[in-house]
Protein backbone atom coordinates (compact mmCIF):
# COMPACT_ATOMS: atom_id res chain seq x y z
CA UNK A 1 0.00 0.00 0.00
CA UNK A 2 1.37 3.59 -0.97
CA UNK A 3 1.76 6.43 1.48
CA UNK A 4 -0.05 9.46 1.03
CA UNK A 5 3.09 11.32 0.26
CA UNK A 6 3.88 8.58 -2.58
CA UNK A 7 0.40 8.67 -3.61
CA UNK A 8 0.80 12.84 -4.30
CA UNK A 9 4.38 12.97 -5.63
CA UNK A 10 3.53 10.38 -7.89
CA UNK A 11 0.52 12.01 -9.33
CA UNK A 12 2.37 15.07 -10.10
CA UNK A 13 5.20 12.49 -11.87
CA UNK A 14 2.70 11.38 -14.06
CA UNK A 15 2.88 8.06 -12.42
CA UNK A 16 0.15 5.64 -11.52
CA UNK A 17 -1.24 5.39 -7.97
CA UNK A 18 -3.58 2.51 -6.12
CA UNK A 19 -6.05 5.56 -5.44
CA UNK A 20 -6.06 9.59 -5.09
CA UNK A 21 -5.74 11.17 -1.83
CA UNK A 22 -8.62 12.95 -0.10
CA UNK A 23 -6.41 16.22 0.05
CA UNK A 24 -7.77 19.77 1.73
CA UNK A 25 -7.05 23.28 2.44
CA UNK A 26 -8.28 24.00 5.89
CA UNK A 27 -11.90 25.44 6.64
CA UNK A 28 -13.50 28.82 7.74
CA UNK A 29 -12.97 28.98 11.40
CA UNK A 30 -16.92 29.91 11.54
CA UNK A 31 -17.57 27.10 9.43
CA UNK A 32 -15.50 24.69 12.67
CA UNK A 33 -17.94 26.47 15.54
CA UNK A 34 -20.62 25.42 13.20
CA UNK A 35 -19.57 21.97 13.69
CA UNK A 36 -19.36 22.51 17.03
CA UNK A 37 -22.49 23.40 18.36
CA UNK A 38 -24.16 20.72 15.85
CA UNK A 39 -22.26 18.19 17.80
CA UNK A 40 -19.85 17.14 15.36
CA UNK A 41 -16.75 17.83 16.57
CA UNK A 42 -15.78 19.06 19.74
CA UNK A 43 -15.15 22.90 20.85
CA UNK A 44 -11.49 22.42 21.07
CA UNK A 45 -10.68 21.29 18.12
CA UNK A 46 -12.95 24.28 16.48
CA UNK A 47 -11.41 26.50 18.45
CA UNK A 48 -7.61 25.13 18.29
CA UNK A 49 -7.43 23.61 14.41
CA UNK A 50 -4.98 25.25 12.41
CA UNK A 51 -3.31 23.63 9.07
CA UNK A 52 -1.41 20.33 10.08
CA UNK A 53 -1.70 20.89 13.31
CA UNK A 54 -2.66 17.99 16.12
CA UNK A 55 -6.15 19.18 16.31
CA UNK A 56 -6.19 19.45 12.40
CA UNK A 57 -5.34 15.69 12.22
CA UNK A 58 -7.73 14.80 14.60
CA UNK A 59 -10.29 16.29 12.34
CA UNK A 60 -8.65 15.03 8.95
CA UNK A 61 -9.65 11.32 10.99
CA UNK A 62 -13.09 12.25 11.50
CA UNK A 63 -13.73 13.62 8.09
CA UNK A 64 -11.69 11.30 6.10
CA UNK A 65 -9.24 13.33 4.73
CA UNK A 66 -5.82 12.17 4.48
CA UNK A 67 -3.84 15.49 4.60
CA UNK A 68 -3.71 19.15 4.15
CA UNK A 69 -1.59 20.32 1.45
CA UNK A 70 -1.09 23.88 2.82
CA UNK A 71 1.53 22.13 5.68
CA UNK A 72 4.91 24.09 4.80
CA UNK A 73 7.92 25.19 6.72
CA UNK A 74 10.32 28.18 6.31
CA UNK A 75 11.91 31.03 7.83
CA UNK A 76 9.93 34.03 8.67
CA UNK A 77 9.58 35.64 5.37
CA UNK A 78 7.95 38.78 5.97
CA UNK A 79 8.61 42.17 7.63
CA UNK A 80 11.33 41.37 10.79
CA UNK A 81 10.58 42.47 13.50
CA UNK A 82 6.79 43.22 12.29
CA UNK A 83 5.09 46.56 13.25
CA UNK A 84 3.37 46.43 16.84
CA UNK A 85 -0.47 46.03 16.03
CA UNK A 86 -2.52 48.89 17.54
CA UNK A 87 -5.51 50.47 17.45
CA UNK A 88 -5.28 54.10 15.77
CA UNK A 89 -9.40 55.30 16.24
CA UNK A 90 -12.75 53.95 17.33
CA UNK A 91 -15.37 55.31 14.79
CA UNK A 92 -18.99 56.26 16.30
CA UNK A 93 -20.47 52.56 15.29
CA UNK A 94 -18.12 50.70 17.12
CA UNK A 95 -15.62 50.41 13.90
CA UNK A 96 -11.78 50.34 15.01
CA UNK A 97 -9.32 51.51 13.12
CA UNK A 98 -6.45 49.34 13.50
CA UNK A 99 -2.74 49.01 12.01
CA UNK A 100 -1.46 45.70 11.55
CA UNK A 101 1.51 43.74 11.36
CA UNK A 102 2.59 44.60 8.07
CA UNK A 103 1.90 48.75 9.12
CA UNK A 104 -1.44 48.33 7.02
CA UNK A 105 -4.43 50.33 8.24
CA UNK A 106 -8.07 48.27 8.17
CA UNK A 107 -11.32 48.59 9.66
CA UNK A 108 -12.80 45.90 11.89
CA UNK A 109 -16.34 46.40 12.26
CA UNK A 110 -18.28 44.99 15.03
CA UNK A 111 -20.29 41.54 13.91
CA UNK A 112 -18.76 41.58 10.53
CA UNK A 113 -17.55 38.23 9.74
CA UNK A 114 -15.09 38.99 6.73
CA UNK A 115 -11.64 40.17 5.50
CA UNK A 116 -11.37 43.25 7.02
CA UNK A 117 -11.93 46.73 4.89
CA UNK A 118 -8.31 48.52 4.00
CA UNK A 119 -8.21 52.27 5.13
CA UNK A 120 -4.69 53.40 4.39
CA UNK A 121 -1.23 52.58 4.78
CA UNK A 122 1.88 53.42 6.02
CA UNK A 123 4.11 53.35 3.07
CA UNK A 124 4.18 56.37 1.11
CA UNK A 125 6.98 57.65 0.28
CA UNK A 126 10.87 57.07 -0.22
CA UNK A 127 11.66 58.27 3.20
CA UNK A 128 8.63 55.92 4.65
CA UNK A 129 10.87 53.13 2.90
CA UNK A 130 14.04 54.02 4.12
CA UNK A 131 13.35 54.72 7.61
CA UNK A 132 10.48 52.24 8.37
CA UNK A 133 10.53 49.65 6.19
CA UNK A 134 13.80 48.31 4.93
CA UNK A 135 15.49 47.66 7.99
CA UNK A 136 12.54 45.12 8.42
CA UNK A 137 13.38 43.36 4.68
CA UNK A 138 16.84 42.35 5.97
CA UNK A 139 17.94 38.63 6.12
CA UNK A 140 19.04 37.55 9.56
CA UNK A 141 19.46 34.26 11.35
CA UNK A 142 16.74 35.09 13.51
CA UNK A 143 14.37 34.31 10.63
CA UNK A 144 14.91 30.27 10.39
CA UNK A 145 13.46 28.23 12.72
CA UNK A 146 14.82 26.89 15.98
CA UNK A 147 17.43 24.33 16.30
CA UNK A 148 14.85 22.04 17.97
CA UNK A 149 12.61 22.24 15.06
CA UNK A 150 15.02 21.81 12.19
CA UNK A 151 16.52 19.03 13.59
CA UNK A 152 13.44 17.45 13.82
CA UNK A 153 12.80 17.80 10.27
CA UNK A 154 16.26 17.29 8.89
CA UNK A 155 15.53 13.64 11.05
CA UNK A 156 12.18 12.66 9.13
CA UNK A 157 10.29 13.13 12.23
CA UNK A 158 7.52 14.75 9.62
CA UNK A 159 3.66 13.25 9.14
CA UNK A 160 3.01 11.23 6.07
CA UNK A 161 2.19 13.73 3.27
CA UNK A 162 4.27 15.69 0.53
CA UNK A 163 6.24 18.43 2.65
CA UNK A 164 6.34 21.61 1.63
CA UNK A 165 9.08 24.77 1.58
CA UNK A 166 8.02 28.41 1.88
CA UNK A 167 9.26 30.40 -0.60
CA UNK A 168 7.42 33.45 0.41
CA UNK A 169 6.09 36.15 -1.88
CA UNK A 170 7.50 38.32 -4.75
CA UNK A 171 4.38 40.96 -4.50
CA UNK A 172 1.58 39.67 -2.80
CA UNK A 173 3.18 40.35 0.32
CA UNK A 174 3.84 44.44 -0.62
CA UNK A 175 0.28 44.40 -2.06
CA UNK A 176 -0.89 43.30 1.78
CA UNK A 177 1.47 46.02 3.14
CA UNK A 178 0.95 48.79 0.42
CA UNK A 179 -2.95 47.84 -0.15
CA UNK A 180 -4.14 47.58 -3.91
CA UNK A 181 -4.83 51.54 -3.89
CA UNK A 182 -1.43 52.02 -2.14
CA UNK A 183 0.14 49.98 -5.10
CA UNK A 184 -1.74 51.67 -7.52
CA UNK A 185 -0.13 54.96 -6.73
CA UNK A 186 3.22 53.63 -5.58
CA UNK A 187 4.02 52.44 -9.91
CA UNK A 188 3.22 55.29 -10.96
CA UNK A 189 5.17 58.00 -8.27
CA UNK A 190 7.28 60.15 -9.39
CA UNK A 191 9.91 58.52 -7.47
CA UNK A 192 9.51 55.77 -10.89
CA UNK A 193 12.80 53.51 -9.03
CA UNK A 194 11.03 53.43 -5.15
CA UNK A 195 8.13 50.20 -5.84
CA UNK A 196 11.16 48.58 -7.75
CA UNK A 197 13.78 48.97 -5.36
CA UNK A 198 11.02 47.63 -2.49
CA UNK A 199 10.24 44.43 -4.55
CA UNK A 200 14.44 43.84 -5.25
CA UNK A 201 15.15 44.49 -1.47
CA UNK A 202 12.20 41.80 -0.05
CA UNK A 203 12.81 39.38 -2.51
CA UNK A 204 16.85 39.64 -1.77
CA UNK A 205 16.22 39.02 1.83
CA UNK A 206 13.46 36.50 0.72
CA UNK A 207 16.16 34.41 -1.17
CA UNK A 208 18.40 34.52 1.01
CA UNK A 209 16.06 32.60 3.51
CA UNK A 210 15.23 30.05 1.20
CA UNK A 211 18.82 29.63 0.27
CA UNK A 212 19.37 29.40 4.58
CA UNK A 213 16.62 26.61 4.56
CA UNK A 214 17.75 24.38 1.97
CA UNK A 215 21.31 24.49 3.83
CA UNK A 216 20.12 23.27 6.79
CA UNK A 217 20.08 19.39 5.38
CA UNK A 218 15.84 19.45 5.53
CA UNK A 219 14.58 17.02 2.96
CA UNK A 220 11.47 19.11 0.61
CA UNK A 221 8.78 17.15 -1.67
CA UNK A 222 7.62 20.88 -2.95
CA UNK A 223 8.25 24.68 -2.58
CA UNK A 224 5.51 26.91 -2.20
CA UNK A 225 4.57 30.69 -2.79
CA UNK A 226 1.77 32.59 -1.56
CA UNK A 227 1.02 35.42 -4.30
CA UNK A 228 -2.82 36.67 -4.01
CA UNK A 229 -2.41 39.51 -6.87
CA UNK A 230 -5.13 38.68 -8.80
CA UNK A 231 -9.21 39.07 -8.37
CA UNK A 232 -12.52 37.81 -9.90
CA UNK A 233 -11.64 40.01 -13.26
CA UNK A 234 -7.69 39.12 -13.59
CA UNK A 235 -4.53 40.35 -12.57
CA UNK A 236 -4.23 43.45 -9.88
CA UNK A 237 -1.86 45.21 -12.23
CA UNK A 238 -0.61 45.70 -15.43
CA UNK A 239 0.82 42.08 -16.84
CA UNK A 240 4.06 43.90 -18.67
CA UNK A 241 4.63 45.54 -15.24
CA UNK A 242 4.59 42.83 -13.36
CA UNK A 243 6.71 40.91 -15.51
CA UNK A 244 9.10 43.36 -15.24
CA UNK A 245 9.20 43.95 -11.67
CA UNK A 246 8.86 40.25 -10.71
CA UNK A 247 10.09 37.97 -13.14
CA UNK A 248 13.68 37.75 -12.27
CA UNK A 249 12.89 36.75 -8.58
CA UNK A 250 11.10 34.09 -9.52
CA UNK A 251 13.59 32.86 -12.00
CA UNK A 252 16.31 33.33 -9.53
CA UNK A 253 14.53 31.52 -6.39
CA UNK A 254 12.97 28.81 -8.43
CA UNK A 255 16.41 27.82 -9.71
CA UNK A 256 17.75 27.60 -6.43
CA UNK A 257 15.02 24.89 -5.38
CA UNK A 258 15.93 22.73 -8.52
CA UNK A 259 19.49 23.08 -7.91
CA UNK A 260 18.59 21.23 -4.48
CA UNK A 261 16.35 19.01 -6.18
CA UNK A 262 12.94 20.39 -5.84
CA UNK A 263 10.98 19.86 -9.24
CA UNK A 264 7.32 20.88 -7.69
CA UNK A 265 6.88 24.67 -7.09
CA UNK A 266 3.70 25.49 -6.75
CA UNK A 267 1.57 29.00 -5.79
CA UNK A 268 -1.12 30.46 -4.56
CA UNK A 269 -3.25 32.83 -6.08
CA UNK A 270 -6.71 33.69 -5.97
CA UNK A 271 -9.10 35.02 -8.63
CA UNK A 272 -8.66 34.70 -12.19
CA UNK A 273 -4.58 34.06 -12.53
CA UNK A 274 -4.61 33.85 -16.51
CA UNK A 275 -2.98 36.96 -17.20
CA UNK A 276 0.27 36.20 -14.88
CA UNK A 277 0.52 32.45 -15.70
CA UNK A 278 3.07 33.00 -18.21
CA UNK A 279 5.71 34.95 -15.73
CA UNK A 280 5.02 32.05 -13.39
CA UNK A 281 5.51 29.26 -15.41
CA UNK A 282 8.18 30.54 -17.75
CA UNK A 283 10.23 31.42 -14.31
CA UNK A 284 9.90 27.89 -13.15
CA UNK A 285 6.52 27.69 -11.16
CA UNK A 286 4.69 24.80 -12.56
CA UNK A 287 1.68 23.87 -10.23
CA UNK A 288 -1.24 26.09 -9.91
CA UNK A 289 -2.91 25.60 -6.43
CA UNK A 290 -5.64 26.07 -5.11
CA UNK A 291 -7.38 26.97 -9.21
CA UNK A 292 -10.42 28.62 -7.84
CA UNK A 293 -13.44 27.84 -9.77
CA UNK A 294 -16.21 30.68 -8.51
CA UNK A 295 -17.76 32.52 -10.98
CA UNK A 296 -14.99 32.25 -13.61
CA UNK A 297 -15.08 28.26 -14.51
CA UNK A 298 -12.31 25.76 -14.44
CA UNK A 299 -8.89 27.62 -15.36
CA UNK A 300 -6.66 24.03 -14.99
CA UNK A 301 -7.64 22.60 -18.00
CA UNK A 302 -7.50 25.66 -19.73
CA UNK A 303 -4.00 25.90 -18.61
CA UNK A 304 -2.82 22.33 -19.26
CA UNK A 305 -4.06 22.99 -22.92
CA UNK A 306 -1.67 26.04 -23.15
CA UNK A 307 1.12 25.18 -21.22
CA UNK A 308 1.37 21.53 -21.79
CA UNK A 309 2.25 18.45 -19.15
CA UNK A 310 4.36 20.91 -17.76
CA UNK A 311 1.48 22.58 -16.22
CA UNK A 312 0.17 20.94 -12.26
CA UNK A 313 -2.11 21.37 -10.57
CA UNK A 314 -3.86 20.78 -7.03
CA UNK A 315 -7.13 21.85 -6.42
CA UNK A 316 -10.07 23.00 -8.68
CA UNK A 317 -13.23 21.37 -6.45
CA UNK A 318 -16.01 23.60 -6.49
CA UNK A 319 -16.05 23.98 -2.31
CA UNK A 320 -19.88 24.81 -3.04
CA UNK A 321 -20.86 21.79 -3.45
CA UNK A 322 -20.44 21.12 -0.44
CA UNK A 323 -23.59 23.50 0.62
CA UNK A 324 -25.74 21.55 -1.78
CA UNK A 325 -26.83 17.91 -1.72
CA UNK A 326 -25.18 14.31 -2.93
CA UNK A 327 -25.57 14.85 -6.52
CA UNK A 328 -23.97 18.12 -6.25
CA UNK A 329 -21.01 16.29 -4.80
CA UNK A 330 -21.36 13.57 -7.15
CA UNK A 331 -20.12 15.92 -10.28
CA UNK A 332 -17.35 17.50 -8.57
CA UNK A 333 -16.25 13.79 -8.12
CA UNK A 334 -16.75 12.85 -11.79
CA UNK A 335 -15.20 16.14 -12.96
CA UNK A 336 -12.09 15.20 -10.95
CA UNK A 337 -11.88 11.76 -11.73
CA UNK A 338 -11.83 13.80 -15.51
CA UNK A 339 -9.13 16.00 -15.02
CA UNK A 340 -7.12 13.73 -12.57
CA UNK A 341 -6.75 11.58 -15.49
CA UNK A 342 -5.26 14.11 -17.47
CA UNK A 343 -2.32 13.28 -15.03
CA UNK A 344 -0.59 15.84 -13.23
CA UNK A 345 -3.30 17.04 -10.82
CA UNK A 346 -4.53 16.17 -7.18
CA UNK A 347 -8.21 16.97 -6.69
CA UNK A 348 -8.94 19.33 -3.24
CA UNK A 349 -11.49 22.09 -2.34
CA UNK A 350 -10.68 25.16 -4.38
CA UNK A 351 -10.54 27.11 -0.82
CA UNK A 352 -11.07 26.95 2.84
CA UNK A 353 -14.69 25.09 3.32
CA UNK A 354 -17.20 28.05 4.28
CA UNK A 355 -19.66 28.01 6.72
CA UNK A 356 -22.74 26.19 5.90
CA UNK A 357 -20.84 23.18 4.39
CA UNK A 358 -22.02 19.63 5.44
CA UNK A 359 -20.02 17.54 7.82
CA UNK A 360 -21.80 14.66 5.91
CA UNK A 361 -20.91 15.75 2.34
CA UNK A 362 -17.16 16.20 2.69
CA UNK A 363 -17.65 12.67 4.41
CA UNK A 364 -19.05 11.36 1.60
CA UNK A 365 -16.27 12.89 -0.68
CA UNK A 366 -13.45 12.09 0.83
CA UNK A 367 -14.63 8.11 0.86
CA UNK A 368 -15.83 8.22 -3.04
CA UNK A 369 -12.44 10.34 -3.96
CA UNK A 370 -10.23 7.76 -2.38
CA UNK A 371 -12.16 4.82 -4.73
CA UNK A 372 -10.66 6.09 -7.41
CA UNK A 373 -7.29 4.38 -8.81
CA UNK A 374 -5.59 5.64 -11.91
Amino acid sequence: MMTNRERALRLLHYQPVDRLPAVHFGYWRELLFEWAEQGKISMEIATKASDGNAYDQELDKLLGWDFCWTCITGARMGLFPAFTPEVLEVLADGTERRRNRDGLIERFKPGVVSIPSEDGYTLHTREDFETLYRPKMQFSADRLPSSNVIEALKNGQKPDRPWGLNVGSVLGDIRSMLSVIGLSYLMYDEDETLLADIVDTYADMQYECVKAMLETGISFDFAHYWEDICYNSGALLSPDIFDELCAKHYKKRNDLCRQWGIDIISLDCDGVTRQLLPTWFDNGVNTMFPIEIGTWGDQFEAARNKFGQGMLGVGGMDKTAFLKDKKAVDAEIERMKRLASLGGFIPCPDHRLMPGSSFELVQYYTEEIKKISL
